[in-house]
């Protein structure tokens, strides 16, 4: 190899460890993430954490110096199920979903305290305060006050999770959970519930046979009434006839019994007929 071979190949040589260096060197931190710049080996005079966020095109020395990135948008975190105990000993089963982001001002405090990525603080610190928060909480109900009032309970547990969360840097969006009770308590509550069931049903026929028994009684009244008032006219009819007929038949009863004679009568009044003869 030549000698101005060799000064090219070193030239080159010499660019390419620069290039490789300045990549070392540079990072890009995009407004999706905060980057937070910190010193490897110095603390500040109260033994802190020499760091400061960053955004952009950041420059920094490889060997003394390191860029940690943390993203900024929302986070959506799903818990394993875990239980807690009630005021009566009563377990439930909670299964949580944690919706947070970082707090951007924030993320260099989170970044000195914690040294650690987002995965990791999830499953330590945020857990713990979730665990916390229920179990608090659940020690201040009964088994069946926890069930009468989910919301109320679930609104405690935000509130504990809010102040917990928010002063470490962590701003909670969103956070929901399934409550499961404990499997007696389940059926308790579905016996409960077919009871009132049974109890309404009970009810409702009750009803049905009082309205069917006041339709039928109003039905017979009515019938009774209409009785009455055919037996009523049927009398007032018997009664016409009966009257009517009386005269008739004692006027029959004598023209049978008539000999065919005129009585006789003495004194000049002479002879009168039995019936009365109507005058043409």
């Amino acid at each position: 190899m030549s000698r101005n071979a060799i000064i090219i190949f070193r030239i080159a040589a010499g660019f390419l460890i620069l290039i490789i260096f300045s990549i070392s060197c540079c990072t890009v931190v995009d407004n999706s993430e905060v980057g937070i710049k910190f010193k490897k080996f110095s603390l500040s005079d109260q033994g802190q954490l020499v760091a400061s966020s960053v955004t952009g095109f950041v420059f920094y020395n490889p060997i003394t110096t390191s860029v940690y990135k943390y993203p900024v948008f929302i986070q959506r975190v799903d818990y394993k199920p875990f239980s807690v105990t009630t005021k009566d000993a009563a377990v439930f089963s909670m299964d949580p979903v944690l919706a947070y982001q970082v707090n951007r001002d924030m993320a260099t405090e989170i970044f000195s305290k914690y040294r650690r990525s987002l995965d990791d603080i999830q499953a330590g610190y945020m857990r713990t305060c979730i665990y916390d928060a229920y179990r608090i909480t659940a020690n201040g109900y009964t088994s069946d006050e926890l069930m009468a009032s989910r919301a109320k309970f679930e609104a405690e547990v935000r509130a504990m999770l809010d102040e917990s969360l928010n002063k470490e840097g962590f701003i909670v969006t969103e956070f929901t959970s399934q409550i499961t009770p404990p499997e007696s308590l389940s059926a308790a509550i579905e016996a409960k519930n077919q009871a009132i069931q049974e109890s309404l049903k009970a009810e409702n026929l009750i009803k049905q046979a009082e309205a069917n028994a006041k339709i039928e009684i109003a039905k017979a009244e009515g019938e009774a009434r209409a009785l009455k008032i055919k037996a009523d006219g049927e009398a007032y009819y018997n009664r016409t006839v009966a009257a009517s007929l009386n005269e008739l038949l004692v006027r029959q009863d004598a023209i049978s019994k008539w000999d065919g004679k005129l009585p006789e009568y003495y004194g000049g009044g002479g002879n009168l007929p039995l019936i009365e003869l109507k005058k043409q």
